[in-house]
């Protein structure tokens, strides 16, 4: 944790005054929760709202990230809105949302709406559509669409995908839970509309009025409600709007009496009145005034802020106000985002758009803004007070010429916004006084210009970059009579282009040397230097000043003086159609058998979707359990000097300090596989920031956090390195060098026509799954026993060092795994981190011990995919055929080896992608470094050494001028060409070259090809760019030893059939395949078969669940373990007959002594490769797949958007098409985001990791996956030489690189991009391809004239390692 921030002692004259003021107030908060009353006469004042429902046992609601940016928390709270005077059901951040804010109201969690016995429909209906994998997300996604149903029960199809706004996925790849959402959308929002299942009595279809200008409920002045007939989808409950929970009558009495409650460390009051808002600001002007919480509550958990005394101001009716004034809008200063939405669209349509245009640039920038979640409620005074300078709103208000009201007791002050932002996060509010409301002045009738502009590293639910408001009025001649030009982003502060402003007036703005004279002042105006706090100079003055272009041509547009000189292709943004896809649902009917080859929903969807599903952190508070905190390293690199403990042991609560001292022996200390080379706590010496040093042991988790922050070390600074060029220079590596050698390279180099080389470098990635690294661990009072509820892909080898640590055999701990919210590979290695450092503290203090890592914690200690760097270079002949490749490869594994060493073997073996090429040389390092211990990731080094092949193909064919599909397909692996991979394994059933080509004929690619041609040769800013990429992935773990599975089979006297087996469930539907394996194998339902948990006492010695091989291994297993019964059953088969249920079989069975239970193994065969001689079979075989994807990008802005993506991949025999389309959608898109919007950055001064939750580190959203998402399986092929389970292929980790053809259609376009202004150079586009990326390869002369080079010395404020 880091260290704690007290405010100013608040003086005790202050308190008196304050306890003076408030004597009066009530101290008992009153609300209601999913239907029933609750009355807290002592309510805990430092806990969320979060924090309490899940305190008292509904854990249904989760914690993902304590920041409100994934929406894993969110529940509804109905309440009386005074700005709308309607109810209003907001959905709401619960890990945000403090206690005190849900007086008087109706909070409804998941579990209020449902249950497994009882689904609402929205649970249903995406539990069937395959919209839940890990499920840890899904209880937050059923709730912003029952916050959407409850406003609205006739949604349009924008309406829902924007309800998602403010909620993360990691697993599904989102479609399938739009599919599901959609279901309750209309396409028009009339009941009688035949669109929606009525007689056609609609008028606006009579009329042909698409607009609504002439719907008679306009008229209307109580509307009609009558409810929309929706279709309701085959096989679904019918949403019934009229049987939601009530909001409760006695709430529409509720008397909203002031607050006034908590403890000596922290009191909350809550004000009803303006007057008694004020009379606590006059008497103490400090104290924290808080409306959303959305900042302070970050600031209290991440940064250890304590307000003693905070008020909240949510629930006073005078400040939620807002009036239509002839010359203005005045609104109250706490009236929530979301109202400010429909305030400002009534402001249009009150004052027309032209005298409207200030309230079209706030809404326009509010539709972006954070998550419906956050704009529920945040509030424009949160944002004011706050004085961000990324705010998205502030620059509007400063540039519309806003008048802030302020009122203290004593005075109403009106505050011009132009002079209200003093410094970084000061304002010139007075101390003493509130921001009552906001005067925003209408436009001019006529000569009136205003626009806003933001751009983010991802569209939706991101802080800007860079944002800006910008205003003009002009006379009749187009003379300038006022500016104003107002960024965020560009300055500490929002700030003025105050030379640009100076140079525009009086100037005639349809004058080209006008645009020309703007830009050169802009440039003085933001002289960022390379070192810039916040980075990305050159991009953030490129912003400046494409924003300004933009405005300016859209101006000579509305003037009509285009035709002069204008650039009307600047004009506008790239808008998202609504998305959708097609699966072929047809694909595994071949094949299909009772249960094998059939669609079925994860066993576990209803009961993720209701909240009923339990997770590690969910199980009940054992007796005596103690909640345990990480003291972290905040240093790169630095002896330890001194750790003192003793101000925390001091602290109310805590119970005890753990360190290496409490290990069972200093061996013990050691963990790592394979090389033991990393210590659980560290001794003398830290290498990398977030190494554990020890732990704090307190009653609760806010006590333990209070004390790890109290705990000080002192350190002396070591150098530290940090990227893999750092690496390079300073010859630091770890002991692992590998190579593959076939053929003579440097005999094809002499006789190539060509030889091109180049280099590759592709950054990392957070795994970033919903649930964070979680252990609980409970001693047992006999033997030294112990067991371990971990978040774990590796139950055996948590076993093992667990039992290392505390010094016991392993046959004392048992290791159990439920289910994980998500895991990706984070959880295969590092979270034996966790698990033995809880271990060892449970084993010291002998009671139980919990912790679940905040997502910093998580990401700065736990590890992310490899970055890699390789030096590349390729032999090729005339007619692009490839004859030798040789290449040197570096991963940066960080401080610790982990499976860096496993995950750069192979990168090496995917170096060749699908292509034949006759010589390789390739050679790999391992870079040792300061930061994180990377470790494994979905794909395991598989993605970034196809990356490199797919970059040295599309470099090449840019030298020689082919196209790449061409050059691609002249050199696949083929039948009648070569079947030989340069590790020597020869491909079998190979269908790359038969998908290509029905990728491309299914998806149109080359009439599209030529569409995109004919787009770009007409369209200067915005270009569009096709890819069509194959993959292959070898299936098998390559440490031959792990390639073995167990398992278990029970069947019980009434039918019923027990599973265990090795593999853990972590989403990927591991535990439904298995049980479709049972079930098809005993001839038994598959709703009779169950797994309950994996654990290290049913199966010992498992694997790590990863591989993608788990179904292939843990599948066989329980074949074998079945076939055994079956055997033992089969006389009681041949005399009750065939089709006898399995409850009379094992009856009968039971009382001949026939033994019911059976155990079952597997070893994968015929693989064993030798690294050096280059001998033996590297994978059982190759699960394979084309991807083919389309783009637009804004080139002055870097924005951009997946247009189409069409995907097929060979799955073999499908066990279950429905879980293996999720994992292609999810993989897809995981891999869409590794290679666009997911950039790792660390903090150059301090060594530490900078991207460390939601905020700055962007998965990709709803709203960024392709706008049409097309999958399909290949079918109608023969599988011959596959011999896994029902002949299926392992799916989990080849499609995440098919992501990459996003990449690469951004390549393409900017292609085109860079020869609009004369630049054909080749291209290297190093990974992801942030939009910043994607503006600073352009070659436009705005980016040029906005370049900035470092000065002598200068480094970049953040390190991409």
């Amino acid at each position: 944790m880091a260290p704690g921030i007290v405010e100013p002692v608040v003086s005790d004259q202050s308190m008196r005054s304050l306890s003076e003021v408030t004597g009066a107030y009530d101290g008992t908060l009153r609300f209601y929760l999913n239907g029933t009353k609750v009355v807290l006469d002592d309510a805990d004042s430092e806990v969320t709202l979060l924090e309490y429902i899940r305190g008292i046992g509904l854990t249904g609601t989760k914690l993902g990230c304590a920041e409100g940016g994934c929406g894993a928390c969110t529940v509804v709270v109905s309440q009386w809105n005074p700005t709308t005077k309607q109810i209003y059901h907001a959905s709401v951040n619960a890990c945000l949302a403090p206690l005190v804010s849900v007086d008087g109201k109706h909070v409804i969690t998941v579990e209020g709406i449902g249950n497994v016995k009882r689904p609402h429909s929205i649970q249903e209906r995406i539990a069937k559509s395959n919209g839940s994998q890990c499920g840890f997300c899904t209880p937050g996604i059923v709730m912003s669409l029952y916050a959407l149903l409850r406003n609205n029960d006739s949604p349009t199809e924008h309406d829902v995908e924007e309800a998602f706004d403010g909620n993360l996925c990691r697993c599904t790849g989102y479609r399938p839970i739009l599919d599901a959402a959609q279901t309750f959308s209309v396409k028009s929002g009339c009941g009688k509309a035949k669109a929606n299942g009525g007689g056609g009595g609609c008028c606006m279809e009579k009329n042909g009025d698409a607009n609504g200008a002439g719907c008679c409920k306009k008229e209307e002045q109580n509307g009609d409600d009558q409810p929309i007939k929706k279709l309701t989808p085959p096989g679904f409950i019918e949403y019934k709007p009229d049987t939601e929970l009530i909001f409760p009558p006695q709430l529409r009495k509720h008397e909203f009496k002031p607050l006034a409650f908590g403890n000596k460390r922290k009191r909350w009051y809550r004000p009803v009145t303006l007057q008694q808002l004020l009379e606590i600001k006059s008497v103490y002007p400090s104290v924290k005034i808080i409306a959303g919480s959305t900042e302070t509550q970050i600031e209290i958990k991440f940064k250890g802020m304590n307000y003693s005394a905070s008020v909240f101001v949510g629930d006073i009716p005078e400040l939620r106000t807002f009036s239509f004034e002839d010359e203005y809008l005045e609104i109250g200063g706490n009236v929530v985002l979301t109202d400010l939405e429909k305030i400002c669209a009534d402001a249009i349509e009150h004052y027309g758009p032209v005298r409207g245009q200030p309230f079209a640039t706030i809404l326009k920038q509010i539709r972006y803004f954070a998550g419906r979640q956050i704009r529920n409620v945040g509030t424009p005074a949160g944002n004011l007070a706050t004085a961000s300078p990324i705010s998205d709103l502030n620059p509007v208000f400063v540039a519309s010429n806003a008048t802030l009201v302020a009122k203290s007791l004593k005075e109403t002050t009106e505050i011009p916004m132009s002079t209200f932002f003093k410094g970084y996060r000061s304002t010139a509010l007075p101390a003493d006084a509130i921001i009552a409301s906001l005067r925003i002045p209408v436009a001019r009738e006529k000569g009136e210009y205003m626009r806003a502009y933001k751009q983010a590293k991802r569209k939706d639910d991101d802080i800007a970059i860079v944002n800006a408001a910008l205003r003009v009025t002009l006379d009749n001649e187009h003379m300038v009579e006022s500016v104003d030009l107002v960024y965020g982003g560009m300055a500490p502060i929002t700030i003025q282009a105050k030379k640009a402003m100076s140079f525009l007036q009086g100037r005639k703005f349809t004058d080209l040397k006008t645009l020309e004279g703007v830009m050169s002042a802009l440039e003085g105006d933001f002289d960022l230097r390379f070192g810039v706090p916040g980075g990305m100079a050159t991009y953030r003055k490129s912003l400046a000043l494409g924003f300004f272009y933009k405005f300016y041509h859209e101006v000579l547009v509305e003037l009509h003086a285009e035709e002069e000189h204008g650039d009307t292709q600047a004009v506008g943004e790239i808008e998202r159609d609504i998305s959708s896809g097609e699966k072929d649902h047809t694909a595994s009917a071949a094949y299909t058998q009772k249960i094998l080859g059939s669609e079925r929903p994860h066993v576990a969807a209803m009961k993720q979707c209701t909240g009923e599903a339990q997770y590690t952190d969910d199980i009940p508070l054992q007796r005596n359990e103690l909640y345990g905190c990480l003291v972290l390293s905040t240093k790169a690199h630095a002896r330890l000097l001194s750790v003192d403990a003793e101000p925390a042991l001091e602290l109310p609560g805590v119970v005890a300090w753990v360190d290496h001292t409490d290990v069972a022996s200093p061996e013990a200390n050691w963990w790592g596989a394979p090389s033991c080379d990393e210590v659980f706590f560290a001794v003398d010496e830290v290498f990398t920031a977030g190494q554990p040093i020890g732990m704090i042991l307190a009653a609760t988790a806010k006590q333990a956090e209070a004390g790890s922050r109290a705990v000080k070390v002192e350190y002396e600074d070591l150098p530290a390195l940090f990227t893999i060029e750092e690496a390079i220079e300073k010859e630091s590596y770890f002991n692992h060098f590998r190579y593959i050698k076939k053929g003579d390279t440097d005999a094809a180099f002499e006789s190539a026509d060509h030889v091109f080389s180049g280099i590759a470098r592709m950054g990392g990635q957070e795994h970033f799954y919903l649930e964070t690294q979680v252990c609980l661990a409970v001693p047992k009072p006999e033997d030294g026993e112990m067991e371990v509820f971990s978040g774990t892909q590796n139950p055996a080898e948590t076993q093992a060092y667990v039992s290392k640590i505390i010094g016991v055999d392993a046959n004392k701990v048992v290791t159990r795994v439920k289910r994980m919210g998500g895991g990706f590979g984070g959880k295969e290695t590092r979270s034996v981190q966790l698990a033995g450092i809880v271990a060892c503290a449970a084993n010291k203090v002998r009671r139980p011990v919990r912790c679940m890592l905040n997502r910093d914690e998580d990401i700065i200690t736990s590890g992310q995919r490899h970055p890699f760097l390789a030096h590349w270079k390729v032999a090729v002949n005339k007619d692009g055929i490839l004859q030798a490749l040789d290449a040197d490869v570096f991963c940066n594994g960080g401080w610790s080896q982990d499976l860096s060493g496993a995950v750069i073997e192979r990168s090496l073996s995917h170096i060749d992608g699908v292509y034949s090429i006759p010589n390789v040389h390739v050679r790999s390092r391992v870079a040792k470094t300061n930061t994180v211990s990377n470790t494994a990731f979905r794909g395991f080094g598989g993605p970034q050494g196809l990356f490199i092949a797919e970059t040295y193909m599309t470099e090449i064919a840019d030298h020689l001028n082919i196209p790449v599909e061409e050059l691609r397909e002249r050199n696949f692996y083929k039948p009648e060409g070569n079947m030989i991979t340069h590790y020597n394994q020869e491909l079998k059933d190979w269908y790359v070259p038969l998908m290509y080509k029905q990728v491309q004929d299914e998806s149109h690619y080359a009439q599209r090809r030529s569409e995109i041609d004919e787009f770009n040769k007409t369209h200067k800013w915005n270009k569009r760019g096709l890819a069509i990429i194959p993959t292959k992935f070898g299936i098998s773990f390559t440490a031959l030893f792990l390639n073995q599975a167990g398992a278990l089979v029970h069947i019980y006297h009434d039918g019923s059939v027990l599973v265990a087996h090795g593999g853990t469930e972590m989403g990927q539907g591991l535990h439904t395949k298995m049980c479709m394996i049972a079930a098809e194998a005993l001839r038994v339902p598959l709703s009779k078969v169950f797994i309950s948990e994996t654990a290290t006492n049913t199966v010992a010695n498992a694997s790590s669940t990863a591989a993608s091989a788990s179904s292939d291994l843990n599948g066989y297993a329980i074949f074998n373990a079945c076939q055994e019964l079956n055997a033992r059953l089969q006389p009681y088969r041949d005399r009750m007959g065939p089709d006898t249920p399995m409850k009379d079989l094992a009856h009968t069975a039971y009382f001949d002594r026939v033994n019911l239970s059976a155990q079952g193994f597997y070893k994968t065969p015929d693989i064993g490769y030798v690294w050096g001689a280059n001998t033996g079979q590297m994978f059982f075989y190759f699960t394979q797949g084309v991807a083919a994807a389309e783009v637009e990008i804004d080139t002055l802005t870097g924005d951009w958007t997946c247009r189409r993506a069409d995907i097929k991949m060979d799955v073999g025999r499908s066990i279950n098409p429905a879980i293996d389309y999720g994992q292609i959608e999810g993989a897809f898109v995981q891999g869409q985001g590794l290679f666009t919007t997911e950039e790792s950055l660390w903090h150059r001064a301090s060594g530490q990791i900078f991207t460390r939750g939601p905020g700055n580190y962007k998965i990709p959203g709803f709203r960024d996956i392709p706008q049409i998402f097309n999958v399909s399986l290949l079918k109608d092929v023969q599988w011959e030489n596959l011999r896994t389970i029902q002949r299926s292929r392992g799916v989990g980790e080849p499609p995440l690189f098919m992501g990459s053809s996003v990449f690469f259609a951004i390549r393409d376009a900017l292609k085109s991009a860079r020869a609009e202004f004369g630049d054909h150079s080749i291209l290297h586009l190093q990974s992801p391809a942030t939009p910043e990326r994607i503006r600073i390869s352009c070659a436009d002369p705005i980016l040029k004239r906005a370049w900035v080079e470092p000065q002598e010395g200068e480094k970049s404020f953040f390190v991409a390692i």
